[in-house]
């Protein structure tokens, strides 16, 4: 057998790896919290849900969330949690422009739908905005990073895989 050690780098791009992983997970927790626990993320997010006919079970089932209006609520606790400016951008859940130099999120005062692995683990997040006046795209996705290749990942599969292994298909 041929165990190699790993470089310095395999390691390091290894723990990067584990990082933006652990970051989407705290992101889709947070944004299930503000779905089912705030006022704002009731009024506004679960009840486009509710309008459509999905059920709570179905939105906790697809970890369904919300990003509330304030432009940095989501970066502001990741910061506070102790992650870094540079893990929050590479997960392409934060910007840091010039001029606001604490962060803004990318996917504010939207309903998040994230996007699983086929083991289940978060690999990014598609969000749709609910305002119809607001200049900016309706649908927005995560950027590609070291876990997310769009390509390469179809929405629903985990949960798709879930009801065919349970249904035998």
């Amino acid at each position: 057998e041929n165990h190699r050690e790993y470089t310095e780098d395999e390691k390091q791009q290894q723990t990067d790896k584990e990082l933006l992983y652990k970051i989407l997970e705290v992101a889709s927790d947070f944004f299930q919290h503000q779905l089912f626990e705030t006022e704002e993320g009731r009024y506004i997010g679960y009840s486009y849900f509710k309008e459509r006919e999905l059920r709570e079970e179905m939105l906790r089932k697809f970890q369904l969330g919300y990003s509330p209006e304030q432009k940095n609520a989501f970066t502001e606790y990741a910061l506070d949690k102790g992650y870094s400016k540079e893990i929050l951008e590479k997960s392409g859940l934060s910007v840091f422009p010039e001029n606001a130099p604490n962060g803004v999120d990318r996917f504010r005062e939207r309903v998040m739908f994230p996007i699983h692995s086929f083991s289940g683990r978060v690999l990014g997040f598609g969000a749709r905005i609910l305002k119809n006046n607001v200049k900016t795209a309706k649908y927005l996705n995560s950027p590609e990073t070291e876990i997310y290749h769009k390509s390469n990942v179809l929405y629903g599969l985990n949960q798709g895989k879930q009801a065919i292994s349970k249904n035998n298909l």
